[in-house]
Parts: C-alpha cells; sequence; structure tokens
C-alpha cells in the first residue's frame, strides 16, 4: 500500500531509542525527510548515520534536553516547517502513590504533557497557515488502564488523551489532524525500567521483571516496529478522516482491564 508520505517532512521527539528510532526508521523507508530530537547528541548520531545509509532522505538531528526551559521553542524554530509531528519524548515515573517523589513527578509533567502540549501550540499554528499537517501524540495505555502502580503515568497520560481528543475535534476544520497511540508494554529500555518497579511492587523482587510477562497477551510486550507500523498509517493520507480519537495498541490489555494479574478461572 502505497502510503503517499513520500517527501514529507517529520519531527520526532524521544527519537534516539526505542518507539521514535523505530518510527524514524519507519519514515524513513516511506520516503519521509527527518527531524530528530533527543537528549543523547551520540545516539542520535547513529541513528542518523543508519537512515541516511540505508534510504536517500535528509536526517537533521537536534540534541538537547526537551525538558529545559525555552527548548521547545528553540526547536521549533530551528526546525521551520514539517507535515507531520510526532511527539514521543516523555518518562513520567512509576510507582504507587506512597512512593512517589513529587519533584520528579512534576519534571515528568513538564517534559510529557506540558511538553506535548507546548509543542503542539508552536506547530499548530504553522500548520493552520499552511493549511495542513498532522500530530501523533504517542501516549500509553495507562490513561485507559488505570493502574495505582503507575499512579502519575496514569494521570499523565489520562490527561494527553483528553488534550488529543479536545484539539482532534475541532483541528480539521484548519486542515490539521491530531491523533494519538495508546501503546501497552513496549520491548524498549523504557519498559524495562519500569517493569522493574512492578516487579519490585508486586513480586517483591525487581529482578523477575521478566516473570511478568506471563500474564501478557501472548505471552510478550508489543515491539517498537508494531508502533512504528501504527503510526505511519495515522500519519498518511490514508487516514484522512482520522482525527481527535487514539489507537490502543497493547495486545487486549486495556479491553482486558489488567496488565499482570492473573486471569480468574472460567467457571
Amino acid at each position: 500500500m502505497d502510503l503517499h508520505l513520500t517527501g514529507k517532512t517529520v519531527l520526532i521527539t524521544g527519537a534516539s531509542k526505542g518507539i521514535g528510532l523505530s518510527a524514524a526508521r519507519a519514515f524513513a523507508a516511506e520516503g519521509c525527510h527527518l527531524h530528530l530530537a533527543a537528549r543523547n547528541a551520540d545516539a542520535l548520531a547513529a541513528g542518523r548515520a543508519e537512515i541516511e545509509a540505508a534510504h536517500k532522505v535528509r536526517v537533521t538531528i537536534h540534541p538537547s534536553d526537551l525538558g529545559a526551559p525555552g527548548a521547545m521553542t528553540a526547536l521549533a524554530d530551528s526546525v521551520g516547517d514539517i507535515d507531520v509531528l510526532i511527539n514521543n519524548a516523555g518518562d513520567i515515573p512509576a510507582g504507587p502513590i506512597d512512593a512517589l517523589d513529587i519533584a520528579a513527578v512534576r519534571r515528568g509533567f513538564d517534559l510529557k504533557v506540558l511538553g506535548y502540549m507546548e509543542l503542539t501550540k508552536l506547530f499548530y499554528a504553522r500548520m493552520k497557515a499552511c493549511g495542513s499537517g498532522v500530530i501523533l501524540n504517542d501516549i500509553g495505555n495507562s490513561g485507559e488502564n488505570w493502574d495505582a502502580d503507575y499512579i502519575a503515568g496514569s494521570t499523565g497520560n489520562a490527561a494527553l488523551m483528553a488534550f488529543t481528543r479536545a484539539l482532534g475535534g475541532v483541528s480539521l476544520d484548519d486542515g490539521i489532524r491530531v491523533v494519538g497511540v495508546n501503546p501497552g508494554p513496549v520491548a524498549t529500555d523504557r519498559m524495562i525500567k519500569l517493569m522493574k518497579r512492578r516487579a519490585l511492587d508486586n513480586l517483591g523482587d525487581e529482578a523477575r521483571w521478566q516473570d511478568l510477562f506471563a500474564h501478557y497477551p501472548g505471552g510478550r510486550p508489543a515491539t517498537p516496529e508494531e508502533v512504528a507500523d501504527l503510526m505511519l498509517f495515522l500519519a498518511s493520507p490514508r487516514a484522512g478522516y482520522i482525527t481527535g480519537t487514539i489507537v490502543t495498541i497493547d495486545g487486549g490489555i486495556a479491553a482486558h482491564g489488567s496488565i499482570i494479574k492473573p486471569r480468574r478461572p472460567r467457571n
């Protein structure tokens, strides 16, 4: 299927690894030019070299701590006009309410929740002036599958779901689509960190984090490539009438209502 993305320009934040880097590879394979932003300059440079060696596209990297004051505005000024914005940078701390480090939670909200909102505001105005554009928010299924062991993440993700739906509900009048994806557990470095916290809270030993896979659909997490493929479709003109909605990719976890608890026996 031709997704009609060739020649489009895409900005991806949090693009040095995990879902962000997989998305960069996927969009490059479709012929998109890329702006990649993340904190790790060396990892960004390695990603650029890999992608440029494999595809005839332009890749510009923007090493930056996007949580720093003024960083989002500086990034937008450096990037210029784009066709697609992928908001992906962010890491809200895991843990139940009694274990929260509120200062760390505040930093996480500043980068992910307020960061998504700020970068969207900056690029929405430009896209509106052009009469077209796509803004895609990588959120997380804990925003719909509320989890007391990930209380801050559930709260932040629920806020971003509301933001995506509210803005996407009116954005097509400006020629812009605003959509989201809600991955469940994905095989990334960040997932390992979160699952170690879950294993500590639920099994008393963070080293047993892989034991939790037994409760996942199919006995595994999603791959970053599966999430990237969903992003490709949603960002493409093939999804031209999809806006104000979030697509969940979690193997049915949110529908089941649990991520690590055993299923109840059937009568």
